[in-house]
C-alpha cells in the first residue's frame, strides 16, 4: 500500500476537487458531438449509421488512450500528465472547426477523443493522496466529473444557436487550455511521485504495471464497466437524437432533457462511493444491474396498438411512453448506473494498489469501448429494424448478460472459499448446524427448551 506520511487532509482536499473540475470539463469536452453533432449531421446529410459512428469516434481515442496514459501517470504522475493531456486535445478542438467533409471529421473526433482519457489520469492521481478506507468515496466525487455530460447538454444547444456549432467547438477549446494551466500551477505531485522524486527511485516499469492483466477478474471488472460507463457514454450522445426523432422535439428542449438524464449519472457517483465503503461493492452491483433491468425493460417497449376480440367486437388500444414518464425512467437509469460505475472502481485500489493505472486503464478502456461501441450499434438497428426502441432492447440483454456473469462468478467464488458447500444441493441456504433432536421431557413430551442443535 502506498504511504502517506506528511500527506495533510488540506493537500487531499486540493488534489481531489482540482482533479474533479478538470474530469469535468474534460467530460464535456468529451461529449461535445452529442449536441454538434446534430448540426453537422443536418448539414452532411448523414444516415444514422454515420452519425453513430461520428458520435462514436471520440469515445474510441478515450478509451484506447486509458491504457497508456494510466501507465504513463504512474511513471511520470498526474500533475504533468493532466495538463499535457488537455493541451493537446485542446489543440484538436480548436482544429475541428477548419474541417469540412465527413471524413475528415471522424479523424479529427479521434484526436477530440483524448479528453476521455482524462479519466485514468485522474483516478490514479487522486488515489495515491487517500488511504484505502476513503478511496472508494474519493473516487466517486472525482468520477462526479461525468456531469461534464450533462453540462454539455444543458449549455451547448443554447451556444449552437447562439455562436454556431464551430464557435462552441472554440469556447471548448480555450476553456480546456486554460483548465490545463490553473491545474498545472496549483496541483502538488502526488505522494508516490514526490517519494520517487526525494530517493531518486525508479518508477516501476510498464511491463510490472501491465502484468495484473492476466487475471480475468480485471476483465470482469471491465464488463461491469462496458455497461455502467459505456452505456451512459453512448445512451447520453443517443438521448439527444432519440428525443429529436421519436417526440419530435426541438434540439434546445431535447439537450436539456438528456442532461436530466447525464446530471444524475453523474453526481451520485460519489454516492455510489460511499455506498461502496459502507456495504460493499457487490451489493451496489446488484442493485445497479435489477434497477437497470427493470427500467430498460419499461423503455424497451416500442408504442404498440393492440386489436382484441371482445365479446361485443373488437377492442382497440394503445400502448407508449409519454415523455415525462421515459425523462423519469432514464433519470432512475442514470442514477443506478452512476452507483455502479463507483462500485467497479472501488474495487481496483483495493485489490490492485500498486496497479492502480494499468488495472484502471484496462477498466476504463473496455467501458469506453462500449461508448464507442453502443452508439454504432444504436445506429445500425435504427437504420436495419426502424424502430426507435432497438437500442434499449440491446441495452437490455446487455445488462441481463452481466448480472448473470455475476453471480455465477460470485457463487463460484464462494464455492472456492467454503469447499464443504461444494456438495451441497438440496438447501437455498444451509445452517451453521441442523437443529438437534428433541429432547424427551420427564412426561414424555418435548418442549421448546430442550431443543439444542446437533453436537
Amino acid at each position: 500500500m502506498h504511504t502517506l506520511d506528511g500527506v495533510t487532509r488540506p493537500d487531499q482536499y486540493r488534489a481531489l476537487g482540482l482533479s474533479t473540475f478538470a474530469f469535468t470539463v474534460c467530460f464535456a469536452v468529451w461529449t461535445i458531438f452529442s449536441i454538434i453533432g446534430v448540426k453537422i449531421k443536418q448539414d452532411l446529410g448523414l444516415s444514422d449509421t454515420q452519425f453513430g459512428l461520428l458520435v462514436a469516434t471520440p469515445v474510441l481515442t478515450g478509451s484506447v488512450s486509458r491504457i497508456f496514459l494510466g501507465v504513463w501517470t504512474e511513471q511520470f504522475g498526474g500533475r504533468l500528465m493532466f495538463p499535457l493531456q488537455m493541451l493537446v486535445t485542446a489543440v484538436a478542438v480548436w482544429l475541428l472547426t477548419s474541417v469540412q467533409t465527413y471524413e475528415v471529421f471522424l479523424v479529427a473526433a479521434l484526436g477530440l477523443g483524448l479528453a476521455g482519457g482524462s479519466f485514468i489520469v485522474g483516478v490514479a492521481y487522486v488515489s495515491q493522496w487517500f488511504e484505502k478506507e476513503r478511496q472508494g468515496t474519493a473516487l466517486g466525487i472525482f468520477g462526479a466529473g461525468n456531469v461534464g455530460a450533462a453540462v454539455t447538454n444543458f449549455a451547448a444547444p443554447f451556444l449552437v444557436v447562439a455562436i454556431g456549432w464551430e464557435g462552441t467547438a472554440r469556447v471548448y477549446a480555450i476553456v480546456l487550455a486554460i483548465t490545463a494551466v490553473l491545474f498545472y500551477v496549483l496541483a502538488k505531485d502526488d505522494p508516490a511521485q514526490a517519494s520517487r522524486k526525494k530517493t531518486g527511485s525508479k518508477a516501476v516499469s510498464a511491463a510490472e504495471q501491465l502484468a495484473p492483466l492476466k487475471d480475468i477478474q480485471v476483465w470482469r471488472f471491465a464488463t461491469y464497466y462496458f455497461f455502467v460507463f459505456g452505456a451512459f457514454v453512448a445512451l447520453a450522445s443517443f438521448l439527444p437524437r432519440y428525443y429529436v426523432g421519436a417526440y419530435g422535439l426541438p434540439l434546445t428542449t431535447a439537450g436539456v432533457l438528456a442532461g436530466l438524464y447525464s446530471l444524475p449519472g453523474s453526481v451520485f457517483r460519489a454516492l455510489g462511493g460511499w455506498m461502496s465503503d459502507k456495504w460493499g461493492a457487490r451489493f451496489v452491483m446488484y442493485l445497479t444491474f435489477f434497477v437497470s433491468l427493470g427500467c430498460l425493460f419499461v423503455m424497451s417497449y416500442p408504442d404498440t396498438s393492440y386489436v382484441v376480440q371482445g365479446i361485443e367486437g373488437p377492442i382497440t388500444f394503445d400502448i407508449g411512453l409519454s415523455v415525462s414518464i421515459f425523462v423519469a425512467l432514464t433519470v432512475v437509469l442514470g442514477f443506478v448506473m452512476s452507483l455502479g460505475k463507483a462500485a467497479v472502481y472501488k474495487h481496483i485500489p483495493v485489490y490492485y494498489p500498486h496497479h492502480v493505472g494499468s488495472v484502471g486503464g484496462l477498466v476504463g478502456m473496455i467501458g469506453g469501448l462500449g461508448g464507442f461501441v453502443l452508439p454504432i450499434s444504436f445506429g445500425i438497428l435504427l437504420d436495419y429494424t426502424g424502430v426507435w426502441t432497438a437500442p434499449y432492447m440491446l441495452m437490455f440483454v446487455l445488462v441481463a448478460v452481466s448480472t448473470i456473469w455475476m453471480h455465477i462468478a460470485i457463487r463460484r467464488m464462494e464455492r472456492a472459499r467454503h469447499p464443504g458447500l461444494e456438495a451441497e444441493k438440496y438447501l437455498s441456504d444451509v445452517p451453521e448446524k441442523p437443529l438437534g433432536k428433541p429432547k424427551a421431557s420427564q412426561q414424555g413430551k418435548a418442549t421448546a427448551g430442550d431443543l439444542k442443535p446437533a453436537e
